[in-house]
């Protein structure tokens, strides 16, 4: 039986051979000139970009557990920061999503899940013992519109984020697509 991955490999040599990628060509600049944060919820890999009316080249579309940045200097908030100074990035969403995953998920669940698939206890001792707080890291959405204006409050007052730069915040129904605003940037209007 093949796996996903021979799959995956197998199909895209016909995609290449069959010059399938042509409709995909374009720059590496964004044409809107905009990045988006959102949820790597599989609902979403198409339902967004096209309820956004973002096609292929038009954005920098950034995805995490949760659409999240968990902390300013985390790997979220450094592609933000990168695609603003050197992508061409002049306006940033963050999209949360309802129904979101991160907002029932159960952080001694997931802890006992990892030691079902192999992972020592001890492992998880040494890092709570350096500082790992699985409860916080594994913590739960308590609300999606309030975590997506926590995260908007997070890279606008980033000390590395320039001042005219608007960060926006909505939310996706993974269902119909629409968009519902929690947070517009004043600065857009100005």
């Amino acid at each position: 039986m093949l796996s996903q991955l021979d799959t995956i490999l197998t199909f895209n040599q016909h995609f290449v051979a069959d010059r399938a990628f042509e409709p995909f060509r374009s720059g590496k600049l964004p044409k809107k000139e905009i990045a988006v944060l959102s949820c790597m919820d599989t609902r979403l890999i198409e339902l967004l970009p096209r309820s956004m009316g973002i096609r292929n080249g038009d954005a920098k579309i950034i995805k995490n557990a949760g659409a999240l940045v968990s902390d300013p200097f985390d790997s979220t908030m450094r592609s933000i920061l990168v695609g603003i100074y050197e992508l061409s990035v002049e306006e940033v969403l963050v999209v949360g999503h309802y129904g979101c995953g991160m907002a029932g998920i159960d952080p001694d669940a997931v802890l006992a899940k990892m030691t079902q698939r192999g992972i020592a206890h001890e492992t998880l001792d040494t890092l709570r013992h350096a500082g790992v707080d699985f409860s916080q890291w594994l913590s739960p959405l308590s609300s999606i519109p309030e975590s997506v204006q926590a995260t908007v409050q997070t890279i606008r007052n980033h000390p590395l984020m320039p001042a005219n730069v608007p960060v926006h915040g909505l939310v996706i129904d993974p269902e119909s697509g629409q968009l519902d605003l929690v947070s517009r940037d004043p600065r857009a209007d100005a």
